[in-house]
C-alpha cells in the first residue's frame, strides 16, 4: 500500500487533480472563497451579463512577491489589490476575480492558509468574487513557496473616456499618498541588508480614490504606479503624448523612512513600487477640486499636486526649490526584483 502523503505540507501528489487535490481545494479554497458562482467542479463560470451602459472590463496579474509575508500585507491580500487597482484605474468597479495557484512542494499547508485567509479578506473588503481557478504543485526549488496569477473583470460606465490621448498641455498631476513604501516594506522584511524598521505597505484597494474622481470632467488618466513606480508611470505619458512633465521635488510625498533606506542602498523613491497609490492628471482647473475630493477620504488624506504637463520639452524634470533642475532617465533594470 502506498503510504498516505505527509498532508502537513504541499506535496506533488496535492497537484496530479485527485482526491489529494480535491481535498486540498475544497478545504482551503473553496472554504475562504465559497460564492455562489464559484464552481470548483466546472471549467468556467458563468456570470451575470453587463448592463446596456455598463462595459465589460478585462485584467490578468501575476503575483511572486518574496517573503510572503511583509509588514502592511502578503501575498494573498497583495493578489486581490493589485488585480482590483488594474480595474479600479481603469475605471471600473471590480466585480469577479479568477485565481490560480502555483503552490511549491513543501509549503506547510497552515501557511497556504493563512496567506488564502487573507486574499479572501481582501476580496470581501474590496466586494468582489473569486468565481474561477486552477492549482498546480511544482516541485521543490521552482517557487517561492506561491505564486498567484489572478485575472479580473469589472464593470465601467460605458461613455468613461479615460487615457493618454485626453491628456492636454498645462494639465496637473497628482498623487494620492506617499510613493515607495511597498517596495521598501518588502525590501526590510527580505532582512537582507541588516536593516530594521516599522515600515509598512501601502497596499490597498484605490477603488474610493478611483470613483471619487470619474465624475470629474476634466479627469484625463488614472494609473497605480507599481513596478517602476511613479517615473515609469510618468515615461509612458510622455511616450505616449510628447509632452513633458515638470515635476517639483517639494511638492513630492515622500516618507523619511523610504528617504533613508533609499540614500543607504542607492535607489531613488521615484521609481520604487507603490500598491495603494494612484497617479492622476487632471486639468489645471479641476486640480484643486480633485485634491480636496482624495484628501477627504482616509486613502487620501496625504494627496499632493507634483507637476505639471510641460509642451517646451519632452522630458522627466525634476525642479527643486533653487531652480536647479535633474532629469529623469526611463528605468532600466529592476532595482528590488519580486516585490509584487
Amino acid at each position: 500500500m502506498t503510504p498516505e502523503p505527509d498532508t502537513d505540507t504541499v506535496t506533488l501528489a496535492h497537484g496530479n487533480g485527485g482526491r489529494l487535490m480535491r481535498r486540498l481545494i475544497e478545504s482551503v479554497f473553496v472554504r475562504h472563497l465559497g460564492n455562489p458562482w464559484l464552481a470548483p467542479l466546472a471549467d468556467a463560470a458563468v456570470l451575470p451579463p453587463a448592463t446596456d451602459d455598463q462595459a465589460l472590463v478585462f485584467t490578468s496579474d501575476g503575483v511572486t512577491v518574496q517573503p510572503l509575508f511583509f509588514a502592511g500585507g502578503d501575498i494573498g491580500s497583495l493578489a486581490v489589490h493589485g488585480t482590483v487597482n488594474d480595474l479600479a484605474v481603469a475605471g471600473a468597479t471590480p466585480r469577479f476575480l479568477s485565481l490560480n495557484a502555483f503552490l511549491e512542494e513543501g509549503l506547510p499547508l497552515a501557511e497556504l492558509e493563512r496567506i488564502v485567509e487573507s486574499l479572501a479578506a481582501a476580496a470581501r473588503a474590496c466586494d468582489v468574487q473569486v468565481v474561477a481557478g486552477d492549482t498546480k504543485v511544482l516541485p521543490r526549488g521552482l517557487c517561492g513557496g506561491v505564486y498567484f496569477g489572478v485575472s479580473g473583470i469589472g464593470l465601467r460606465p460605458r461613455d468613461l473616456a479615460l487615457g493618454a490621448d485626453g491628456i492636454r498641455p498645462g494639465d496637473a498631476v497628482l498623487v494620492s499618498g506617499p510613493l515607495g513604501d511597498h517596495g521598501i516594506a518588502v525590501m526590510l522584511a527580505r532582512e537582507e541588508f541588516g536593516l530594521g524598521g516599522t515600515l509598512a505597505s501601502d497596499s490597498g484597494s484605490v477603488l474610493p480614490l478611483t470613483r471619487a474622481l470619474l465624475d470629474l470632467p476634466g479627469l484625463r488618466f488614472l494609473r497605480d504606479p507599481t513596478r517602476g513606480g511613479l517615473a515609469t508611470v510618468l515615461h509612458e505619458v510622455i511616450h505616449a503624448t510628447g509632452l513633458g512633465v515638470t515635476l517639483e521635488e517639494s511638492r513630492l510625498p515622500i516618507r523619511g523612512a523610504v528617504h533613508s533606506a533609499c540614500d543607504m542602498l542607492g535607489y531613488d523613491p521615484l521609481y520604487i513600487a507603490c500598491e495603494g497609490r494612484v497617479v492622476a492628471i487632471v486639468a489645471e482647473e479641476q486640480a484643486e477640486e480633485a485634491l480636496t475630493r482624495w484628501r477627504a477620504l482616509p486613502q487620501g488624506r496625504e494627496a499632493q499636486r507634483i507637476g505639471t504637463l510641460d509642451p517646451h520639452h519632452d522630458r522627466l524634470l525634476l525642479v527643486n526649490d533653487w531652480g536647479g533642475e535633474r532629469l529623469l532617465q526611463e528605468l532600466e533594470d529592476d532595482p528590488l526584483p519580486r516585490i509584487c
